[in-house]
């Protein structure tokens, strides 16, 4: 099946764009050029940026187990709406896919339901508890499993964890870790330890929550050369570990989320900004920002975390930790950071697909060139505002409710498949 996509704007260096034609067939980039014809079905493009789809490596569908807060076609139904063409999806749900029999059934149920790419991670330790490592050969061998994850909580045993590493370097693959120290966190603990939380008689989480397992980890994934990623980085300590052992020759890599990016402990006004790890110092967004540029961070997630409306209504130590991102994201960054000139709209593609596609070894994409995967996504520059009323997703908690933006999504392609298009 062909397709031609029409006068698009396309990247070639920095901020410089040319007017081109893509060809798509069967599911690929078949051909870019300046004028192309066929007799197939056409979009025009009328000059709006065409861009690589979103790559986003850290997503919680919820299902199965959460079915109330999100599900597999709800959440790539949003990341469709969002621009998003490939997710992965945390495995922090029930039942977890530790071994081989479940991952199997969840992918299927993935292959069913979902419209976008979706890789799921396995965990790290049986049931997240911390305890015994999956057999990470057969649920790579059996089930294609590259990265494991123990979101939401982490490996607080530093023997599981040593464990972890050298099982992943044994096997190639690789360990994404939620770094949170929990000797460090108290009971109804829920926002940043600074100079926020006192003011509103919040329990604030230390940077050191964060931090201290990123050194006790990256010293391990040093030992073991273990391939090693850091998931939601929020503070200033825990960029300059990454930035040392980066430099040390570890091969070790962060990423950073778009709320962590423009938001600070200040911010935070009710549970819709509440997230974890929490939005810190205006020194650590700096911090992070000043990581992303140059390279210390290799690329933008979003940690996705639907929630009811009922459960985010209520007082912020009761409410859960998270908000939804896959909507919001990429018209954020762009607004912020590229019509800002603080991204260029190379640096914009690398931090939202090039980079987190070689990170993974997620062959043919990431970019947008012949051979590539037909994963793409044509972006507006009309400005508007977000609107939760209007999301896909089921989760409605979001701070950014009402801010104008631009680099909305007016098609998204996967693999050559129409999955989104603007009043369509």
């Amino acid at each position: 099946m062909m397709y031609l996509i029409k006068n698009a704007k396309i990247v070639v260096k920095d901020n410089e764009t040319k007017i081109q034609d893509i060809l798509v067939e069967d599911g690929k980039i078949k051909r870019i050029g300046d004028i192309i014809d066929c007799e197939c079905d056409t979009y025009d493009a009328h000059s709006h940026l065409v861009i690589p789809g979103g790559i986003d490596v850290h997503a919680h569908l919820r299902e199965p187990g959460y079915e109330y807060k999100e599900t597999i076609k709800t959440g790539t139904m949003a990341a469709a709406h969002g621009g998003y063409t490939t997710i992965m999806a945390m495995p922090n749900v029930i039942p977890f896919p530790d071994h081989v029999e479940v991952m199997k059934a969840y992918q299927q149920k993935i292959k069913e339901d979902a419209c976008v790419n979706v890789i799921p991670y396995a965990c790290i330790t049986m049931q997240e508890a911390g305890n015994e490592i999956v057999d990470m050969k057969a649920l790579k061998e059996e089930c294609g499993i590259r990265a494991f994850s123990d979101d939401g909580v982490g490996v607080q045993q530093t023997d599981s964890m040593v464990k972890a590493m050298n099982m992943a370097y044994d096997n190639d693959v690789m360990i994404v870790a939620h770094t949170e120290d929990m000797h460090y966190r108290q009971p109804r603990a829920c926002v940043h330890e600074g100079k926020n939380n006192h003011e509103h008689g919040w329990i604030g989480i230390p940077s050191e929550c964060e931090w201290k397992q990123i050194e006790r980890d990256l010293k391990i994934a040093y030992q073991t050369k273990a391939k090693y990623h850091i998931c939601h980085m929020s503070a200033k300590e825990s960029v300059d570990l990454l930035r040392k052992y980066k430099k040390m020759g570890a091969d070790v890599s962060g990423e950073v989320t778009t709320h962590h990016l423009l938001l600070s402990e200040h911010d935070v006004v009710n549970p819709n900004y509440k997230m974890n790890p929490p939005l810190r110092s205006v020194e650590d967004r700096s911090a992070l920002i000043e990581g992303l540029l140059d390279g210390t961070i290799d690329f933008i997630a979003n940690d996705h975390a639907p929630h009811s409306e009922e459960e985010k209504n209520k007082p912020m130590d009761k409410a859960p930790f998270g908000i939804v991102a896959l909507e919001t994201s990429i018209p954020l960054i762009y607004t912020y950071f590229v019509k800002k000139g603080i991204l260029t709209l190379e640096q914009f593609i690398h931090v939202i697909s090039t980079n987190a596609a070689q990170r993974f070894q997620l062959a043919n994409k990431g970019k947008l060139a012949e051979g590539y995967d037909a994963d793409l996504v044509v972006l507006s520059d009309d400005m508007k505002a977000i609107d939760k009323k209007e999301f896909y997703s089921m989760g409605k908690n979001t701070p950014f409710d009402g801010i104008a933006v631009q680099g909305w999504s007016l098609l998204t392609m996967v693999n050559g498949k129409i999955v989104y298009q603007k009043g369509v």
